[in-house]
């Protein structure tokens, strides 16, 4: 038995904890998806091609992911939060687009390496926001 707490309060603890794990295994997959296809994609088109066509991808992937895993048993359909993502893409784009343009701008005879090693950070910044907006707004209370 457990003193000092009831046993609802273990539940969601318990859920919370799970959905953490989820998410971060989610993140980091999300990040190596992204990175990859980025860093092989920048070696023809320009930074902000890559990163879109990157960035599309992981968008659905990780969406999908997060419907499945940390959010399973949730009453959203995966096409609402699907449409719900999508306005992330946006935010996301924005933030990881600017974080290369910066980047290149400063270094402008960098790899693709070094450049997709400096990404990495946004590309999980990007992660942890759109968690974070699904569990707070997209499955808010929508739980079973």
């Amino acid at each position: 038995m457990l003193v000092g707490c009831d046993a609802s309060a273990h539940g969601a603890r318990t859920a919370l904890t799970r959905k953490v794990f989820w998410f971060a295994v989610i993140g980091v997959a999300s990040t190596v998806a992204q990175s990859m296809p980025y860093w092989v994609l920048r070696h023809w088109p320009p930074p902000i091609l890559a990163n879109l066509a990157s960035l599309l991808v992981v968008t659905v992937l990780n969406t999908e992911a997060n419907c499945r895993l940390p959010f399973h048993g949730s009453a959203v359909r995966a096409l609402q939060a699907h449409l719900a993502a999508s306005g992330l893409f946006v935010l996301a784009y924005v933030v990881t687009s600017g974080a290369g343009l910066h980047f290149r701008h400063y270094r402008p005879t960098a790899s693709p390496a070094a450049e997709t090693l400096v990404l990495a950070p946004s590309f999980a910044l990007v992660t942890v926001v759109r968690f974070t907006v699904l569990r707070m707004i997209v499955f808010k209370g929508r739980h079973r």
